[in-house]
């Protein structure tokens, strides 16, 4: 599912909103995401999973166009981890 088909089936769902205000709402959602994250924070969703950060450290890495070799920095990547329901939900 992408993103415009999550806002349509709000709209289907909920009929008495617009889809401007579904939009807002689910882009508050991903901005308050992102803004935790950002910050160095965790989101939990109980039933659905937690959000969280990771470090990777630096490293030597290899253009795959050319072969070279570069280096790549120290940095830290989203990471999601599913909750016990959601686990449970995918290996019925």
């Amino acid at each position: 599912m992408i993103r415009s088909e999550l806002v349509q089936q709000l709209c289907d769902d909920n009929s008495e909103l617009s889809v401007a205000d579904i939009e807002r709402i689910v882009s508050t959602f991903f901005d308050q995401i992102t803004d935790q994250l950002a910050a160095n924070g965790r989101v939990e969703l109980r039933g659905f999973g937690a959000f969280s950060t990771r470090e990777r450290d630096a490293r030597t890495g290899r253009n795959p166009r050319t072969g070279e070799v570069v280096d790549v920095e120290a940095k830290r990547v989203p990471y999601f981890k599913p909750g016990k329901e959601m686990r449970a939900r995918l290996n019925v």
